[in-house]
């Protein structure tokens, strides 16, 4: 609205920018059979109590609904819920999983009835696949999956090497299974796992590994590992749920099933991930600019925001910003023969801190008696 000034004279108007677009992280969409609801039609849920009044007592021995449960006992605020059909189980995931295409208010997706509904390990390896293939897709999203129930650890290895041709880099595999409290069955611990993330994000950041973390509303597990166990599940990137006396149930790893060492670490992939909606959310508005020095700078003013705010936030490494990333938007990305086909390119670099996963203590045994030398985490 333009106003309209009677008196010639300098006049004040106060001015706001617009805000930046919010960008949520920590939100998963679940995906199963419900009693009420439309089919493939995402449904945003912000209270336990809403999944009933939503869609109906839940359906006999499923686990949609402890898997949300789970969610919000362990932190979570938001999530989305996709009603899958019923029937043909592989046909009704790539339904739901069609009807998240495109949306970018989620980056966790979630399937806990997939166990019940596959019939057999090579159809449970299909759909778990096939959640992975469509994270990669979307490039902005990651998969949270189950281990089979009652999985001995050969069992686990299986799975996980029956996923090594999938883009392992989208998702993380957790083991075993949890029984909430008042629960007389064990159930998949993706809700229970989403919710920690969730709980991470709203605390640190996306940066931060959701490992050594409390699990909430569970009093077991299915299985007990022990540190031999760990030892060879821990590195083939399967994420174990351990007990530990005094300190209760936890998760204890954060690993993606990826097979490269760049993105061997959930935190990492999730920070680029993030890194990759942040970008799609909050430049959009540069297109159809005029491509010249103006939009080069605009760009990277804002990404360079952008990272310092991760930079002193301790999800980059370095000792000084420069050393933590760098953002390039200039002729030299930007040639003539490339600004004609009206594409700007921007390179960018960062050096994401990774999650300690050992702390290793030298004890020094000397003449003049026991000496610890330090903490050195590795």
């Amino acid at each position: 609205m333009t106003t309209t000034f009677a008196t010639p004279g300098v006049m004040r108007e106060d001015v706001f920018p617009a805000q930046r677009a919010a960008l949520p992280t920590g939100v998963p969409a679940f995906l199963g059979v419900t009693t009420r609801g439309t089919v493939n039609v995402p449904v945003r849920v912000t209270l336990f109590t809403q999944l009933a009044e939503t869609f109906g007592t839940p359906p006999p021995g499923r686990f949609l609904a402890a898997a949300v449960e789970g969610f919000f006992q362990n932190g979570g605020r938001e999530c989305l819920v996709v009603p899958l059909a019923a029937g043909n189980a592989e046909a009704a995931l790539q339904g739901g999983l069609a009807a998240l295409a495109g949306r970018q208010d989620l980056d966790l997706v979630c399937a806990p009835d997939l166990m019940l509904d596959a019939q057999d390990l090579d159809q449970v390896l299909r759909m778990q696949s096939a959640l992975l293939a469509h994270c990669a897709a979307e490039g902005d999203r990651f998969a949270l999956l189950d281990a089979v129930p009652g999985a001995s650890r050969e069992q686990v290895l299986a799975q996980r090497n029956g996923l090594a041709a999938a883009p392992g880099e989208q998702g993380a595999l957790y083991h075993p299974w949890v029984r909430p409290a008042g629960a007389q069955r064990f159930v998949p611990p993706c809700g229970h796992v989403a919710g920690v993330i969730a709980r991470c994000d709203r605390r640190t950041g996306v940066h931060k590994a959701p490992a050594n973390e409390a699990l909430e509303g569970v009093v077991d597990l299915g299985a007990h590992l022990t540190d031999a166990d760990q030892a060879v599940l821990h590195p083939q990137g399967i994420n174990a749920l351990r007990a530990f006396p005094g300190r209760g149930l936890r998760i204890w790893g954060a690993r993606t099933l990826s097979r490269e060492a760049a993105w061997t670490f959930l935190s990492v992939r999730r920070l680029f991930l993030t890194t990759v909606r942040w970008i799609e959310l909050n430049l959009a508005g540069v297109a159809f600019e005029p491509h010249d020095v103006r939009l080069w700078n605009r760009i990277t003013r804002e990404l360079t925001t952008w990272f310092e705010g991760l930079f002193r936030a301790g999800a980059l490494k370095g000792d000084t910003a420069s050393e933590a990333f760098f953002v390039k938007c200039d002729a030299e990305t930007n040639p003539p023969e490339l600004r004609d086909t009206g594409r700007v390119v921007t390179v960018i670099g960062l050096a994401p801190s990774v999650p300690n996963e050992h702390v290793v203590v030298r004890i020094i045994h000397g003449a003049g008696g026991v000496d610890v030398a330090g903490l050195s985490p590795t």
